[in-house]
């Protein structure tokens, strides 16, 4: 297999991206995934290094990477040590750098004998869901497109009106603690700005109903995180998609960071069994 981790994708005026690649080392062209993680993800997280073999042996050109505004660096992309950037983070800037990575697929020479340009298409998970319908909606590379545990609304997640929202407004900053970490993760006032200026590009709604491509829904009837009934939207929406219901999976599809295990957790290798056989 071929593996490339941690490559540097270099911008001008732009924070990097760090992107990893997998496939299985043949000349034949191949149909390319993009992997989107979601809020407070990242590439390396839990078994995502699995899933990336899993559609490798499968056939297809596998690329994960970090959204430049996560918190990680490129010197240290596990985690968050990078705040400031976290709280510089938006939607556009997620747009913009799946725009950036798709822009590079494309044009880099060494992977023009491997990939089939006409077969590139996107899976997300959580918050990466969102971002990949509205992008599979305006971009017309895109082939296909799949969610996992995928939000059906952006704007919803501000809570606009409630106390926590009018005090974010007036200090310019709130904070978001993770869980896992117990780091207090701040969000500065212009991710809603962000959000309010580009509002009709980035309605999930408007992209899903106006999505003339094929659409995968992945989700877990026992998901905490983003509740089965925005997965019911999504399909509702668009009644060409298809909808898978993983029976009893939560959010992660059974998997956790550190993921220490040498294979999948069932609910995330069937979901990724079932991505493949829509993606082939």
């Amino acid at each position: 297999m071929f593996i490339e981790q941690n490559k540097v994708l270099l911008s001008e005026n732009k924070k990097p991206i760090l992107y990893d690649i997998y496939h299985d080392g043949s000349l034949t062209l191949k149909p390319v995934v993009v992997f989107c993680h979601g809020y407070k993800g990242f590439k390396d997280w839990g078994a995502w290094h699995l899933v990336a073999k899993a559609f490798a042996n499968a056939g297809f050109f596998f690329l994960k990477f970090n959204f430049s505004h996560n918190g990680g660096t490129v010197k240290q992309p596990i985690d968050f040590p990078d705040l400031e950037a976290f709280a510089q983070n938006n939607f556009s800037k997620e747009l913009d750098d799946l725009h950036r990575v798709l822009q590079f697929i494309i044009s880099e020479k060494k992977y023009s004998s491997v990939i089939d340009v006409e077969k590139i298409s996107l899976v997300g998970h959580s918050r990466g869901g969102g971002i990949v319908l509205i992008k599979a909606e305006e971009d017309s590379r895109i082939h296909k497109v799949v969610t996992w545990a995928g939000v059906s609304d952006f704007k919803v997640r501000f809570q606009e009106g409630t106390e926590t929202f009018l005090q974010w407004k007036e200090t310019g900053r709130t904070y978001v603690e993770n869980g896992r970490t117990k780091q207090q993760m701040p969000h500065d006032w212009q991710f809603y700005e962000d959000f309010k200026a580009n509002e009709e590009r980035l309605t999930i709604h408007r992209a899903v109903k106006n999505l003339k491509k094929p659409q995968l829904i992945v989700h877990g009837s026992q998901d905490p995180t983003v509740p089965l009934k925005e997965a019911q939207l999504l399909h509702r929406w668009n009644p060409n998609s298809q909808l898978e219901i993983i029976e009893n999976a939560d959010h992660v599809f059974g998997a956790g960071h550190p993921w220490v295990n040498d294979n999948l957790p069932k609910d995330l290798d069937k979901a990724v069994n079932d991505s493949i056989a829509f993606l082939v």
